[in-house]
């Protein structure tokens, strides 16, 4: 088994599937509503989807409204969205994620979703007693700056858990470059919609699934 005391897991492309970005469009659109605007333009929507703040500045002077107005409801809605869906059925979770159980590492995640969403999944899917600590950004404007690559959350846990040597698992270049900064390990797991993708700085560990990391960590 390997010697690493902690492993912490990104969520979104990991332990579950995607947000579709039908759902986070209709809360972006919303959170509109919510501050005041019926129409916002096509691409401010695109921007709020995103999470591009500085691509949502302008709206001050479109409609009067402040970024750090509008972001809370963004984030408020997004929550709602994405439980939602959760409900019906959407963002299930990888079927490896059970492969997880099999180690005897203490574990944790961190993620760039809103920490009540993460925590929602976590509930939903039964993982309480998986993962030690939970980790999501806040809902405001600071939170979302606090998004990896910055290696707040993951530091977080990491304190958390009193890890001296831990791997941080993700699906992104932003999750190693994270983990990086973190000084820890990294695994990317290069599930099917990253098929195009690659990290520009290279991770410790390129794994096919949960199943093949938790071969790797325990051979």
């Amino acid at each position: 088994m390997s010697g690493y005391d902690a492993v912490v897991f990104d969520n979104d492309g990991v332990l579950v599937e995607l947000t579709d970005t039908v759902v986070l469009r209709d809360a972006a659109r919303e959170a509109f509503v919510d501050v005041g605007v019926d129409d916002p333009d096509p691409a401010f929507l695109d921007h709020a989807v995103n999470g591009d703040l500085d691509g949502l500045d302008p709206i001050e002077d479109e409609y009067g409204v402040a970024v750090s107005e509008y972001w809370p409801a963004r984030e408020q809605r997004a929550i709602e969205h994405q439980q939602d869906d959760i409900r019906d059925g959407g963002k299930p979770l990888f079927d490896d994620v059970a492969a997880l159980r099999e180690l005897p590492h203490r574990m944790s995640v961190a993620s760039n979703n809103q920490q009540e969403t993460v925590s929602f999944i976590v509930d939903h899917y039964d993982l309480d007693d998986l993962f030690e600590t939970v980790y999501g950004r806040e809902p405001t404007v600071a939170g979302a700056a606090r998004r990896k690559p910055d290696p707040h959350y993951v530091d977080a846990a990491l304190a958390d858990l009193g890890a001296e040597n831990a791997l941080y698992v993700g699906d992104s270049s932003k999750d190693v470059v994270a983990a990086h900064r973190a000084g820890a390990d990294s695994a990317y797991i290069r599930r099917p919609h990253r098929d195009a993708a690659d990290p520009e700085i290279d991770p410790t560990y390129r794994v096919a699934s949960l199943r093949e990391l938790v071969d790797v960590l325990s051979a």
